[in-house]
């Protein structure tokens, strides 16, 4: 559908935040888009935000002009929390396209029907005590992956707006998380960074196993050297 077109990104934000970029790439793929470098120009910018630093406002405007400048005919594309949190603002925003929210980025090569429908700044989002988990890790952007396990946050702390951006938490399967280290193993990669919002509340939502059950089983993983723990709240290491 879309052969022929390029496809760019910039993360801004947290190592959770690449390893959804990463996924949303794959995706582009297979429909067709060639990534390209960020400096290099694109069809389809997509630009992921982050909502933990004061001026992701104004960073956020700095890249979607600095992508208009480098391709004025291309298709902008602003998700991550910024977007969940700030839907309409960012609409408005002139040179943006589409906003996606929590849930939505995962379904851009769905709602991507048209980069030609331009300037129209289409919000795509839902409620946040709606969101689901989307399993994802990142592949080929740098020597190591990043490879989320959990989502969301039910810390009520007054200064981060994690819980409204992310929502509550929300974990993958301890089968599913083997399957996609078992993929980053396939691909050359020997360093896994296990990565989330609050990692030591993983919980399996099917057997009910928790993170150190979860690191046990990913010692056994064939070509994966070493993991690199992200994210995890002193209060939750336990004396295992």
């Amino acid at each position: 559908m879309f052969n022929g077109k390029t496809s760019a990104f910039y993360t801004l934000g947290c190592k959770l935040n690449f390893s959804e970029t990463s996924t949303i790439s794959r995706q582009l793929k297979e429909i067709g888009f060639t990534k390209n470098e960020f400096s290099d120009g694109a069809d389809l910018f997509v630009i992921n935000t982050c909502s933990v630093t004061e001026n992701a406002n104004k960073e956020c405007r700095r890249i979607i002009r600095k992508a208009k400048k480098k391709s004025p005919n291309s298709f902008v594309v602003v998700t991550g929390c910024f977007a969940q949190l700030k839907p309409k603002f960012i609409s408005e925003i002139k040179g943006v396209d589409m906003v996606l929210g929590a849930n939505e980025k995962f379904n851009l090569p769905t709602l991507l029907v048209d980069l030609n429908n331009k300037n129209k700044g289409n919000i795509h989002g839902c409620e946040i005590k709606d969101l689901n988990y989307n399993s994802s890790f990142s592949i080929g952007e740098r020597t190591r992956s990043f490879l989320k396990i959990q989502d969301g946050c039910d810390y009520p702390c007054t200064y981060c707006t994690i819980p409204l951006a992310r929502g509550k938490n929300r974990c993958d399967t301890v089968k599913n998380i083997l399957t996609n280290a078992s993929k980053i193993a396939e691909n050359g990669i020997k360093e896994i960074v296990i990565t989330g919002v609050n990692i030591g509340e993983f919980i399996d939502p099917e057997t009910n196993e928790n993170f150190y059950n979860l690191i046990r089983k990913l010692e056994d993983v064939d070509g994966i050297e070493r993991y690199r723990i992200s994210s995890i709240e002193p209060n939750l290491i336990t004396d295992e």
